[in-house]
């Protein structure tokens, strides 16, 4: 059996630092004089009495540190425990347990649906509550994809640790430094961001909380209609660039601000990213042009930052583009099965996986013209093995095999396809944006019925979990000596 005691005191801590999170907001709330600065408070202290009471009971446990299937056994239920508590300032604050679970996992797995509506006149500090879920979700997600996927092989990171296959050269000492560096950069790019969006006419209070969701490609907004809420174009420009950042490897954004920056144009997921994204813009820019009436620098603002939002599964948007034609809602549909790069923020399919797709497809042609050729694919300077391929293939069809279950158990709620497809491989993608009258741009999650919630809460955790996370911990074998 796994000593659960390390794992506990483990959570105890996170708890804490949740509740001293949880304070943020409820200051916000003080200085607006604003009576939720209670739901707040009392959520801090029921977090942190439990966080607490588990660190005192389990004390003096984790001298040996962690085992692997300590840490695999550690994220889920940290995935999974951290957004209920997270969702007591809902419940606070008048939501029902569907909503607010719902809410509170769509924020800290950094999706961005949400079931609230008249955002532009809620009270500034669950606005920034929401804000702060998915700031502290994001750095999650980048630590998780780089310290405890690369295990799995499937999220692409080995081949970015410090010490690659190839000798490379170490980026730091330790694993703690290099978390410490994220964190610091991290911080340091949101107040850029938050910087560059006051800047170009945002108040401060909505450049710090769209910097937070920014960075984290969270997509939660201060305003119903996200950034169309904007008259000035200067913010949507900003948005482009840090939702850019937040999808880059942030083990490579460490060694470009450390004097490499070439490391990140040589990064084939980076480049292959970048190309698709600028393809489709072009596209989607001339279709605007032709079909909106729109001058050239209008139609590329919009397509740019529909296109990036959407690639880099913010979810943030413009203006609704479901408006736009056939042609555009189709492309809104294949884009949720795209994420952004390995180790950063983003949520989806990450684009390495697919050239690690097309490299196996590629070898596979090559292997039926000469059965007996040796084929050696690589990424970048990295030779792909036969285990990484087959790792990545078998996550690609979990990944399809989840979207298309949760479909089908949403039209069970007498939901139509559409929604029910885009609202799916929203929830497993962590992606956000989603289609159709009810949840997408201009609607919420909130019409759908309470099971499909808590359908797509459930899907959102597993998604975030990289679906194969979980399956590992359903075999028994990772539960025997």
């Amino acid at each position: 059996m796994i000593a659960l005691r390390p794992i506990l005191y483990v959570l105890g801590i996170l708890y804490v630092a949740l509740a001293t999170v949880m304070l943020v907001p409820a200051m916000v709330d003080v200085a607006a004089k604003n009576a939720d600065w209670q739901a707040f408070v009392f959520s801090a202290f029921l977090t942190g009495l439990v966080g607490m009471l588990l660190a005192i009971a389990v004390d003096g446990s984790l001298k040996k540190g962690l085992s692997m299937r300590q840490t695999f056994l550690l994220t889920v239920l940290a995935w999974i425990s951290i957004p209920g508590f997270g969702a007591l300032p809902f419940f606070w604050l008048g939501l029902g347990p569907a909503d607010a679970v719902f809410e509170s996992v769509s924020g800290f797995t950094t999706t961005g649906g949400t079931v609230l509506t008249g955002l532009d006149s809620l009270p500034p500090g669950i606005l920034v509550w929401r804000s702060m879920m998915q700031w502290t979700g994001g750095i999650g997600v980048a630590v998780m994809g780089i310290f405890l996927l690369p295990f799995l092989r499937v999220g692409g990171m080995q081949l970015f640790q410090s010490e690659s296959g190839e000798g490379g050269e170490k980026i730091v000492g330790r694993s703690v430094e290099l978390i410490r560096l994220m964190v610091v950069i991290y911080a340091g790019l949101t107040a850029a961001c938050a910087t560059g969006y006051y800047l170009t006419g945002m108040t401060a209070f909505d450049a710090i909380n769209h910097a937070m969701t920014t960075l984290s490609t969270g997509g939660y907004s201060t305003y119903d209609a996200s950034f169309g809420a904007f008259a000035a174009e200067g913010p949507a420009w900003v948005a482009i660039a840090f939702m850019l950042a937040g999808a880059l490897p942030f083990v490579l954004v460490i060694q470009a601000l450390r004097g490499a920056p070439l490391q990140l144009w040589q990064d084939p997921q980076v480049r292959a990213m970048l190309a698709l994204i600028g393809a489709i813009t072009f596209g989607l820019t001339v279709h605007l042009g032709a079909t909106q009436s729109l001058g050239f620098l209008d139609a590329l603002r919009l397509a740019a930052f529909t296109v990036v939002s959407l690639i880099t599964t913010t979810g943030f948007y413009l203006a609704d583009y479901t408006l736009w034609g056939g042609v555009v809602v189709g492309m809104v549909l294949l884009l949720a099965f795209v994420g952004g790069c390995t180790g950063s923020t983003s949520g989806g399919v990450k684009i390495f996986r697919y050239l690690v797709l097309l490299a196996a497809v590629r070898s596979h042609l090559r292997k039926m013209v000469r059965p007996n050729r040796v084929t050696a694919e690589t990424f970048g300077k990295t030779r792909l093995t036969p285990d990484l391929s087959s790792a990545v293939l078998v996550y690609l069809v979990l990944y399809t095999g989840s979207v298309a279950a949760v479909c089908l158990c949403l039209a069970a709620f007498d939901i139509t396809f559409i929604t029910s497809l885009a609202a799916a491989a929203s929830a497993v993608g962590n992606i956000g944006a989603a289609l159709g009258p009810l949840v997408g741009p201009d609607g919420t999650f909130g019409a759908l019925p309470d099971g499909a919630k808590w359908l797509l809460a459930g899907a959102m955790l597993l998604g975030r979990l990289e679906l194969i996370v979980v399956l590992v911990m359903l075999d028994p074998d990772f539960w025997s000596n």
